[in-house]
């Protein structure tokens, strides 16, 4: 019964309510990016967006701290990337102005990509390496006074759960810029709005956890040992059934 009451509470209020604020929230980022400048207009609206989508479908997000975060220093945030919530979550709750590392082709998205540019995110061109070596000479112009980036390395949502391989391209900007890493643990989206569904979004709980920096020294091996104990950090707060031993 209950899972019938929010079902008809989710398409007759909830998806009316969301499309409306997705609408006026983007709009307001854009305009205000635009003629204000991006450090408050391209996080605070987002920001906002991001907790409307969670209290609005009944999802309720915990934050684990096993450190403090200086909001006064860049970080390269680094996640798993378990399902759409994701980005709600992090958005709501992770509490520390940042920039989205993500694909160019999101700026073919109506509104939604016009938002992301005059906000300032990050876009990945792997068109060739001259178009990747002007990605990473914009990131280097967003990453100071505070500005974080999130990374999801493992390039895409997961179809089972399960954590994928790590691209190496967010530990690389890490050790060029000499950025600490945290680790971002996500855990319970996949529940809420997997992969394989576009509007199948569920009532639960999604538990994210900021884990401890990581300072890595510049060199390959350094970068890899990086990777390992990201990968490990991030897994170590996954349920044993979306673990994924490194080979």
């Amino acid at each position: 019964m209950i899972r019938i009451i929010y079902e008809i509470y989710k398409w007759l209020i909830a998806f009316p309510l969301i499309f409306i604020t997705t609408i006026l929230i983007t709009l307001c980022t854009a305009i205000g990016s635009r003629l204000f400048g991006s450090k408050f207009w391209g996080y605070y609206p987002p920001h906002f967006w991001g907790k409307l989508w969670c209290w609005l479908f009944f999802v309720k997000v915990k934050v684990n701290k096993e450190a403090e975060i200086d909001p006064s220093t860049s970080y390269v945030f680094v996640a798993n990337h378990q399902g759409a919530y994701d980005i709600f979550s992090i958005f709501g709750f992770l509490n520390h102005n940042f920039r989205w590392m993500m694909k160019k082709s999101i700026t073919k998205i109506p509104l939604i990509g016009m938002a992301c540019k005059y906000s300032e995110q990050i876009f990945v061109d792997r068109s060739s390496a001259m178009a990747m070596a002007r990605s990473i000479i914009e990131a280097k112009k967003r990453l100071r006074n505070g500005m974080s980036i999130v990374v999801f390395p493992e390039g895409t949502r997961t179809l089972d759960g399960k954590m994928s391989a790590f691209k190496k391209g967010a530990f690389k900007l890490a050790m060029d810029f000499k950025l600490p890493i945290v680790p971002l643990t996500i855990d319970g989206s996949f529940n809420i709005l997997p992969r394989t569904s576009i509007v199948n979004i569920k009532y639960g709980k999604i538990i994210l956890t900021i884990h401890k920096p990581i300072y890595p020294s510049k060199g390959a091996e350094d970068m890899d040992s990086a990777m390992k104990e990201t990968y490990n950090a991030i897994q170590s707060a996954l349920p044993a059934e979306h673990q994924t031993p490194l080979d």
